[in-house]
């Protein structure tokens, strides 16, 4: 089911693009100019064609909010993490042995009051 829902968003968001990039901007033709010569202009003429692309766009835009929507409430890891109530901070780590460490030589001390100034 979450690959179906997926792969529908998937579809969805793809033509979304297309059909955004379909869409004549305030000025100038956009890419429906293009579509001009392919005969739909005088199907549907230029405001049908504007009206349409917009109700499409419209609705695939919810088509991809509604599949994201419901595909992250059928995720497969989801059931078995909620089974599963233990935290990771609540599960003990394992335990390194501990190796000796080679003494290290003396260091100096650092003198606690500054030295003289040289005169």
């Amino acid at each position: 089911m979450h690959v179906f829902l997926v792969i529908v968003g998937l579809l969805a968001s793809i033509l979304l693009v297309g059909s955004v990039l379909l869409q004549s901007p305030k000025s100038g033709s956009g890419l429906t100019g293009g579509i001009a010569s392919m005969g739909t202009v005088q199907t549907l003429g230029v405001r049908r064609t504007g009206d349409f692309l917009s109700k499409v766009t419209a609705t695939l835009a919810a088509v991809v909010m509604i599949a994201a929507f419901i595909a992250q409430f059928t995720l497969p890891a989801r059931d078995a993490k909620l089974k599963s109530s233990k935290s990771i901070l609540q599960e003990s780590a394992p335990v390194a042995p501990l190796k000796s460490v080679p003494s290290l030589p003396k260091t100096p001390v650092s003198p606690l009051l500054p030295a003289a100034p040289a005169k």
